[in-house]
C-alpha cells in the first residue's frame, strides 16, 4: 500500500468510501494540502492546496455512478484518447475498478522522497480482452509532495505475446476563475491538430493561447513544461510532463456544454482541460516492454512567467 519515505505525524494516508461505497484514498501533507483518488477509474477526484481551495474542476451535474466516468478531476484515458470503434471514446481504464497495488515493482526514481503516495493496479478483464485483445499491467502512482504538488506516474507493461499500440492522456480538468481570464504559455509556434476542423494541421500564431470560443486542439511535440495563467485568481498552474509529447487543450464553450447532460449551464467558464497526452504517434510496446508517462502539477503565484519555464524544469 502507498506510504511515504518521510513520515510526518501531521500528514495522512487514509482509505475511505465514496458515494457509491467504492474505496478512495485521501493523501494529506503536513501543511494541509490534499488529494483524493477513487479506485473507480484510478481517477483523481480532488486536489486542494493548504488553504483548502479546490484546484480541479468537477461539474455540479457530474454523474457519480459506475460505469460512467465522472466529469471532472483527472480521468485516465487508455488505451485510446478520443477515437471510436469497438472501444468507447477515451478508452475503458477510466470506467474500471482498480485495486491498490500491495507489491509494486521498485520505481526507478526518487519520486517517493518527501511524498505521500498510493500505487494502483489495473489488469484487463475477460470482457476487456474481447474488445481490445491485448494483455497489460497498468500501474499508476499518485503522489502529493510536501510542497503540495500533485504528480501521476503511469507504467504500462505488455504481457502479451505480440506487439500492440495505444494512445493515452491525463484528461485534466483545471478549476479556473473565468475562461476569458486565462491564458496558456509554452505552446507558441507549435503545430496542432484542430478537432473542430477535421483534425486539420495548423501552426499556433499567438504569443499565448487565450479563449473566446470553443477550443479542441492537440498540440504536437510540446515542451516538457507549460503554464496556465489565471489572471483573476492570480495563480498559475505549471504542468511538467515526461513520456507524453502532446498537449490537448479543450473547452466546450456555451453551445456544446448545453448539450452535455453532465455539465451545468455556464460551467464551461470555470473549467479548462489541459491534458498531457500521447496521441499523434501511438505508443508501441513489444512483448515484455514497459512505457512510463509522468505529469506533475504545481501552483505558483501569477508573477511566474513563461521566461521561467526552462529554468524550472
Amino acid at each position: 500500500m502507498g506510504h511515504a519515505a518521510v513520515r510526518d505525524p501531521k500528514a495522512a494516508f487514509e482509505v475511505t468510501k465514496d458515494w457509491n461505497g467504492i474505496d478512495q484514498i485521501v493523501l494529506r501533507n503536513a501543511q494541509g494540502a490534499s488529494a483524493r483518488v477513487s479506485l473507480h477509474g484510478g481517477q483523481v477526484t480532488s486536489w486542494r492546496n493548504d488553504r483548502g481551495e479546490e484546484l480541479l474542476f468537477t461539474s455540479n451535474k457530474a454523474i457519480f455512478k459506475p460505469p460512467k466516468a465522472m466529469r471532472g478531476g483527472i480521468p485516465i484515458c487508455f488505451p485510446q484518447f478520443g477515437g471510436s470503434g469497438s472501444i468507447e471514446q477515451h478508452g475503458f481504464a477510466r470506467n474500471k475498478l482498480w485495486v491498490i497495488d500491495e507489491n509494486p515493482p521498485r520505481m526507478h526514481t526518487n519520486v517517493s522522497h518527501g511524498k505521500w503516495f498510493v500505487d494502483l493496479l489495473l489488469k484487463p478483464s475477460e470482457d476487456d480482452l474481447k474488445f481490445w485483445p491485448h494483455s497489460f499491467e497498468f500501474r499508476l502512482r499518485v503522489s502529493l509532495s510536501s510542497d503540495g504538488n500533485l504528480s501521476l506516474i503511469s507504467r504500462v507493461r505488455n504481457i502479451n505475446g505480440k506487439p500492440y499500440s495505444f494512445s493515452f492522456g491525463y484528461h485534466t480538468y483545471l478549476s479556473i476563475s473565468d475562461i476569458s481570464e486565462v491564458r496558456i504559455e509554452g505552446l507558441e509556434t507549435l503545430d496542432y491538430l484542430d478537432n473542430l476542423c477535421q483534425r486539420e494541421r495548423f501552426t499556433e500564431q499567438g504569443d499565448a493561447l487565450t479563449f473566446e470560443s470553443e477550443v479542441d486542439r492537440v498540440y504536437l511535440n510540446c515542451p516538457s513544461c507549460v503554464a496556465v495563467l489565471d489572471h483573476e485568481k492570480k495563480r498559475t498552474f505549471v504542468i511538467r510532463k515526461e513520456g507524453l509529447p502532446d498537449i490537448v487543450v479543450w473547452n466546450p464553450w456555451e453551445k456544446k456544454s448545453k448539450a452535455m447532460a453532465d455539465l451545468g449551464d455556464g460551467e464551461y467558464k470555470h473549467m479548462l482541460c489541459v491534458d498531457a497526452a500521447a496521441i499523434e504517434k501511438p505508443i508501441t510496446l513489444r512483448p515484455g516492454e514497459e512505457w512510463t508517462g509522468r505529469v506533475e502539477f504545481t501552483v505558483v503565484a501569477s508573477s511566474f512567467c513563461c521566461d521561467d519555464l526552462d529554468s524550472q524544469i
